[in-house]
């Protein structure tokens, strides 16, 4: 996946929410402003080709000095699905870029 090309997707509103993503959301009091401001100003962190679900990607953003981390994907239609939406924090994450050794790449 391409980062600008998930940015213009998120600046054109071609984008939906997994459930998943809005029970994450919702636990951690991430706005939708801030979603679409860490995925439009974010870079991808990791790459997951081989996901069952289709190919997808880990986009590390900020919103309001917050690291957010986004997995997207596509939908059939080709707009970009958020499979689901955190604040790393221990116990997977040391720091926004740094995955706890031994860590599953499930995000």
């Amino acid at each position: 996946m391409e980062i600008e090309a998930i940015k213009e997707k998120i600046r054109c509103d071609e984008y939906e929410i997994s459930f998943h993503a809005e029970k994450e959301r919702y636990a951690e009091d991430i706005t939708i402003f801030d979603l679409e401001t860490a995925i439009s100003d974010g870079e991808i962190l990791e790459e997951y080709p081989d996901d069952p679900r289709g190919t997808s990607c880990l986009v590390l953003g900020y919103s309001q000095n917050r690291p957010i981390h986004t997995v997207c994907g596509h939908t059939p239609i080709k707009w970009i699905r958020i499979a689901t939406v955190y604040i790393p924090k221990l116990p997977k994450w040391i720091d926004e870029r740094t995955r706890i050794k031994g860590g599953k790449n499930d995000a």
